[in-house]
C-alpha cells in the first residue's frame, strides 16, 4: 500500500482517454486520481458530476483528475455516455480502467471485508510524483469535492511559503484566513518570538502558536 511522503507506483494504464504513464505523464503537474466503487451507481454518479462541475477550478491549479474503478472501459464509456444524455454533464477527465485489479492490489483500493470493488479512495499527487495526501470513504458515504479542492490549494500554499495551514482554512474559528508560522527551532528563537508577540510585532497566542497573513 502506498504511503505518505512515498513515490507514486510506476504503471501503465488502460483509461477512456487511451493509455496514461503514470505518474510520467503529468510530471509538473498536480493530480488526483480517485477510486469509487463501480460504474452505474448512484453515490458515484453524483461524485462525478461533482468533480467534473470543480474540473475548471482543479485545471486553474495545475491539477488533473483520474478516475479509477474495478470496471472495463466499455462499462466507463457507457456511463460517461449516460450522464452526459441523462443529466447533461460531460466528463471530461480520463478514468482508468482496471478490470484485472492490478493497480486497486497495487494502491490498496481492495479491502475485502467491503466486497471486491474499489473503495473510495483519493491520492493527491504533487508535480514530483510524490503521495501528499490520501483519502479514504465506505461505499456508503460520497466524497466533499470542495474539500479536496481546499486540500490540494493548502499544500500548494504550504510548500510554497513553508508554512502550516489550520483547520478549515480559510475560514478558521481563531485565525480566520491566516496561516501558521512553523514552530521555534530553540529556545532562543521562542523566546524573541514571544517578545515579539508582546509588542505587536508579530501575531500569536505563545511562542509555539504564532501567524501571520499571506
Amino acid at each position: 500500500m502506498v504511503l505518505l511522503g512515498e513515490k507514486f507506483p510506476e504503471m501503465v494504464v488502460k483509461s477512456t482517454h487511451g493509455e496514461l504513464k503514470l505518474p510520467e505523464q503529468y510530471k509538473g503537474k498536480w493530480f488526483i486520481l480517485f477510486a469509487h466503487p463501480a460504474d452505474f451507481t448512484p453515490v458515484c454518479t453524483t461524485e462525478f458530476v461533482a468533480f467534473q462541475k470543480k474540473f475548471e477550478e482543479f485545471k486553474k491549479i495545475n491539477c488533473e483528475l483520474i478516475g479509477l474503478s474495478v470496471d472495463q472501459t466499455f462499462s466507463h464509456i457507457k456511463w460517461v455516455e449516460w450522464i452526459k444524455e441523462r443529466i447533461g454533464i460531460k466528463i471530461e477527465f480520463p478514468i482508468i480502467a482496471d478490470d484485472l485489479g492490478e493497480v486497486s492490489k497495487k494502491m490498496g483500493l481492495i479491502h475485502l471485508a467491503k466486497g471486491t470493488n474499489t473503495v473510495r479512495a483519493v491520492f493527491v499527487v504533487d508535480p514530483n510524483g510524490i503521495v501528499r495526501l490520501i483519502l479514504y470513504y465506505p461505499q456508503e458515504v460520497g466524497r466533499n469535492i470542495d474539500e479536496i479542492l481546499r486540500a490540494v490549494k493548502a499544500l500548494q500554499l504550504s510548500d510554497t511559503k513553508g508554512i502550516a495551514i489550520p483547520a478549515n482554512w480559510p475560514n478558521n474559528e481563531l485565525i480566520g484566513n491566516k496561516v501558521i508560522i512553523p514552530p521555534a527551532r530553540n529556545i532562543k528563537d521562542a523566546m524573541e518570538r514571544l517578545e515579539k508577540i508582546k509588542k505587536g510585532e508579530l501575531e500569536g497566542y505563545d511562542w509555539w502558536f504564532v501567524y501571520k497573513s499571506v
